[in-house]
C-alpha cells in the first residue's frame, strides 16, 4: 500500500486504525451538548429571519420540511457511526464504502465548509454585540471571541467538553423558556393577549405561495447542518457503539421541537414583515412585547449560542483535517497531536474562516454573514448527499456480507433515497434565493478542482515509494 492512503477503497479496520489517539473520555451528555451547540445556532437565531422573509407564517411549514430530511441523515449516519467511530465519521465511511475520491472531496470540502461556517457564527456574534455596543468596530468582536474560541479547542478534550456542555445548556434553558413564555404571550396568561391574528393578518399564511415554503426550506434545513458533528464526535467518546446513536436521536428531537416550535411562537407574536437581519427574531419578539430586559436576557442568550456553535464547529473542522492528514491527503503536521492529546495544528489551520471575517467584516458591513452561509452552504449539502449515498453502500455491502449492524432507520433504501432528492432539490432551489446563488456558482468548479487536485495527487502518490502510514503526532 502507498504512503499515507491507499488509492484503492481500503479496509475499514485500516481507515479507522490510522486515526488512533484521540483521547475517548467525551460522555454522552456531553456528545448531545456538543451536537446542540454545533446546531443550535445563527441557522435559528438570525438565519431563520431570511426564511420567514421567504415564506411568511408557513416558516413553520419550512422547517418541519427541513426536519423531515435532517432524519434521514440522522438514521444514516448513527448506524455508520456505531459500525465504525472515528474521527473522520462521514469522510471516512465514504472512502470505505463509495471511492478515496469520494472520501477525500467530503472531508476538503465539509472542512472549509466548517472554516466559514465558524467565521459566520463569529460575525453573528459581532451583529449580537451590537445591539449594546452600536459604536464598537464589528473586527474588535471577531478577534476576541475568535482568541477564546480557539483556547478552548486547544486544551483537553474533557475541558472541551464541560464548556460546551455548559454553555449550550444556556440556550437550551433559554429556549425552554421562551417556548414557555410565548405560549403564554399568544394565549393571554399573564400577558396582554397577542392571539393568533399574525398568522394570517399579513397576507395571508402564505403570503409567498408554496415556492416561499419550498425556499425557506433552504434555511430551515442550513438550521440543522451540525447535528453530522456527533458523528465526529465517535473517535473521542467514552462508548461509542451506544453514546452516538442516542446523543444523535436526542439531538434531531430537541431541534424539531425548538425550531419548529419556536419559530410558531415567533411568527405569532411578531408580524411576519417585521422580521429582519438586523437583530434576531428572538429579541425582537421580546422588544415588540415591551419588556426591555428579557431583550438583554435573549440577546446574550444568542450570543452564547453563536459562540457555542463556533467552538462545536472548528472541534469538528480540525478533525476533518486530521483525518485528511492521517490518510496523507494534507500535509502530515495536522495530523499530529499534543501533550494532551489535542491536534493543536489542524486548530489552528481551521481557524482560516475567522481570520477571514476579521479581515473582510469592515468591507461588508451587511451583507457578509448572508454571503457567507451562502458559500458554506454547498458544502453541507454536499456533505449530507454522499452521506447518504455512502449509507445506501453501507448497507448494501453488510447484507452482502451478511454483516450484522444497529438498524435505526426503515429497512430497505428508501429513506436515504427520499433524503437524497430532498436534499439534491434544496441544492438546486439555492439558486432562486438572494443572496445563495454564490452556493451553486462556487459548488460546481470547486468540485472539478478538488477532482483534478485529487487526480494529480494520486499519480504522484502512486510513484513514490511505499511507507507505513504515519499514525506518530
Amino acid at each position: 500500500m502507498p504512503g499515507g492512503a491507499s488509492l484503492k477503497a481500503p479496509a475499514p479496520t485500516d481507515v479507522v486504525e490510522r486515526e488512533a489517539g484521540l483521547q475517548r473520555n467525551l460522555t454522552p451528555g456531553q456528545l448531545a451538548m456538543i451536537g446542540l451547540g454545533s446546531t443550535i445556532g445563527t441557522g435559528l437565531f438570525l438565519g431563520s429571519a431570511i426564511s420567514v422573509k421567504l415564506a411568511g407564517p408557513a416558516v413553520i411549514l419550512s422547517f418541519a420540511g427541513g426536519a423531515c430530511l435532517a432524519v434521514t441523515m440522522m438514521w444514516a449516519l448513527a448506524e455508520m457511526a456505531a459500525a465504525h467511530p472515528a474521527a473522520g465519521s462521514f469522510g471516512l465511511y465514504a472512502e470505505m464504502y463509495l471511492h478515496p475520491w469520494a472520501g477525500f472531496a467530503i472531508r476538503l470540502t465539509y472542512w472549509l465548509c466548517m472554516m466559514v461556517v465558524v467565521g459566520s457564527e463569529v460575525v453573528a456574534a459581532s451583529i449580537y454585540c451590537k445591539f449594546w455596543f452600536p459604536r464598537t468596530p464589528s473586527y474588535v468582536w471577531i478577534g476576541l471571541f475568535s482568541l477564546v474560541i480557539l483556547y478552548v479547542n486547544s486544551t483537553t478534550i474533557g475541558s472541551l467538553g464541560t464548556f460546551e456542555y455548559w454553555l449550550s445548556m444556556i440556550k437550551v434553558v433559554t429556549i425552554v423558556a421562551f417556548l414557555i413564555l410565548g405560549t403564554a404571550m399568544l394565549s393571554g396568561v399573564g400577558f396582554s393577549k397577542v392571539g393568533f391574528a399574525n398568522y394570517t393578518a399579513h397576507g395571508g399564511f402564505l403570503p409567498n405561495g408554496w415556492k416561499g415554503v419550498g425556499l425557506g426550506v433552504i434555511l430551515g434545513l442550513f438550521s440543522f447542518f451540525g447535528i453530522e458533528v456527533v458523528g465526529s464526535t465517535a473517535g473521542e467518546a467514552a462508548d461509542p457503539k451506544v453514546a452516538v446513536p442516542k446523543a444523535l436521536r436526542r439531538t434531531l428531537i430537541v431541534l424539531v421541537l425548538f425550531y419548529v416550535a419556536g419559530l410558531t411562537l415567533v411568527v405569532g407574536i411578531v408580524p411576519w414583515r417585521q422580521i429582519g437581519l438586523g437583530e434576531s427574531p428572538f429579541v425582537r419578539v421580546f422588544q415588540t412585547v415591551g419588556i426591555p430586559a428579557a431583550s438583554h436576557i435573549m440577546n446574550f442568550v444568542v450570543l452564547t449560542a453563536a459562540l457555542s456553535s463556533a467552538v462545536a464547529n472548528l472541534y469538528f473542522a480540525a478533525r476533518l483535517a486530521f483525518s485528511l492528514a492521517r490518510g496523507g491527503y494534507l500535509p502530515a503536521a495536522l495530523g499530529r497531536l499534543s501533550g494532551k492529546n489535542m491536534p493543536v495544528v489542524a486548530v489552528l489551520a481551521s481557524a482560516g474562516g475567522m481570520a477571514a471575517a476579521l479581515v473582510l467584516s469592515e468591507y461588508f458591513k451587511d451583507s457578509l454573514f448572508v454571503f457567507m452561509i451562502g458559500l458554506s452552504t454547498f458544502g453541507a449539502l454536499f456533505a449530507w448527499l454522499m452521506t447518504l449515498l455512502t449509507h445506501l453502500a453501507f448497507r448494501r455491502f453488510h447484507q452482502r456480507h451478511a454483516r450484522p449492524y444497529l438498524q435505526l432507520g426503515p429497512p430497505g433504501p428508501w429513506a436515504s433515497l427520499i433524503g437524497l432528492g430532498g436534499v439534491l432539490a434544496v441544492l438546486v432551489s439555492t439558486w432562486w434565493v438572494p443572496g445563495f446563488r454564490i452556493t451553486l456558482l462556487a459548488g460546481g468548479p470547486w468540485l472539478a478542482f478538488i477532482t483534478v487536485c485529487y487526480f494529480v495527487w494520486r499519480r504522484t502518490r502512486s510513484r513514490m515509494p511505499v511507507r507505513g502510514e504515519a499514525h506518530d503526532g
